[in-house]
């Protein structure tokens, strides 16, 4: 069992296989078991932590600075952290930014959030490429008090993402209405008043900038729980149908979202449009499978190819399941890839306007290469509108 320890180590790490690293520990005490990823970006630690797709996961940053900018109240995706826990290389130094309003390290502990720096990020993100993403315990106590066989066990015992609903626990609890659009200087987030479609958003763990965008594309959105029934949705009598991002396996998601799905796809004419999860939803709706990924994509420079037009676009990830591409039925087709390892990242219906993507093209801070989806959605839209 290996170790790997500072000279007074107030948190630790322990992996299912018994590799425990220790380092120093911050935001809040106590301990917690979930999935470890790692995640490439050098900006955004705060929407990462906040991204409902990452319920269920600890996130090991790799890049060091972490903590640098400080977190305020408008980058949040969601209202408070969903991320399980921090892992870093560095102790977080204090804010260096004019938006700061709260320093990394409280905002953590006020919110009942783990984490630990100190740690060799590379080490622990190689283990995690070369032996899949492990489950894992973290553990902080200020007195350095740690039953390193019993944080193990914990790991050992915990089942895992796969056969997990995530999306009940992260989705709103009752509809609402979006009409906030994207930030933009000098003036910020400002409001939609002259929307030309009619939205329903179907929130499986929807992130704040994704609403931001679809308001920004010209909609008018309401947001509708996980579990709203087909009939729920064209209730609203909507121009278009968005599926949103979310955590968890999408096969367990799936029992109640794809029967939903089907029923919303049996009108030929209504353009459906879905990102992450939703993409996965939509795929097995058509009836196609997802797989379990290694370790899963977790970054902001992921090169994505369009087959259609053969430009390549750098994308924001975030996922740990994929669709299976080889499973696609006639009439659907694979429309992005992932150019670093040839995995699905989009799929379309060949005579409808009806598709999706794996990647997250609302990405903020990061990568718009992809923002033309959401005027694609805004065409379709348009399109299927009477004159």
């Amino acid at each position: 069992m290996a170790r790997f320890a500072p000279q007074q180590p107030t948190a630790c790490l322990a992996l299912a296989d018994g590799t425990v690293f220790y380092g120093t520990g911050f935001g809040a005490t106590g301990q917690v078991v979930a999935e470890l990823c790692f995640n490439t970006a050098m900006t955004g630690y705060q929407e990462i932590m906040t991204d409902p797709s990452y319920a269920g996961q600890i996130v090991t940053f790799t890049f060091p600075h972490i903590g640098n900018v400080g977190v305020n109240p408008d980058d949040d995706e969601t209202a408070a952290p969903v991320a399980s826990g921090m892992v870093v290389k560095w102790d977080p130094t204090g804010p260096s930014s004019w938006r700061s309003s709260e320093t990394l390290k409280a905002w953590l502990k006020a919110r009942g959030r783990i984490a630990i720096g100190g740690i060799d990020t590379r080490r622990l993100t190689r283990a995690i490429r070369q032996q899949g993403a492990p489950h894992v315990a973290l553990a902080h106590d200020p007195e350095g008090n740690f039953d390193i066989e019993a944080l193990v066990a914990a790991a050992r015992a915990w089942p895992g993402l796969e056969g997990m609903d995530l999306a009940r626990e992260v989705t709103c609890a009752q509809s609402y209405r979006w009409d906030e659009m994207r930030w933009a200087w000098p003036d910020g987030y400002s409001r939609q008043k002259a929307a030309k479609f009619k939205v329903v958003a179907v929130d499986y763990g929807a992130k704040r900038n994704i609403l931001r965008c679809l308001a920004s594309a010209g909609c008018d959105v309401t947001v509708l729980p996980a579990s709203a029934t087909a009939a729920e949705v064209l209730a609203h009598e909507p121009d278009g149908v968005f599926l949103s991002n979310g955590p968890g396996d999408p096969a367990a998601t799936g029992t109640y979202a794809v029967p939903m799905i089907r029923e919303i796809l049996e009108d030929a004419s209504l353009p459906v449009f879905g990102i992450c999860l939703g993409h996965q939803m939509l795929a097995l709706a058509l009836g196609g499978r997802t797989v379990k990924m290694n370790h899963g994509h977790h970054g902001a420079n992921h090169p994505v190819k369009d087959l259609d037009t053969g430009k390549v676009e750098i994308t924001s990830m975030n996922h740990g399941f994929a669709v299976d591409a080889q499973t696609l039925p006639e009439g659907v087709v694979e429309t992005h890839q992932s150019l670093f390892d040839g995995s699905n990242c989009g799929i379309r219906m060949v005579d409808r306007p009806v598709w999706s993507v794996q990647h997250h093209p609302e990405a903020s801070p990061g990568p718009q290469d992809s923002f033309y989806l959401f005027e694609r959605f805004a065409a379709a839209m348009a399109a299927r509108k009477p004159a």
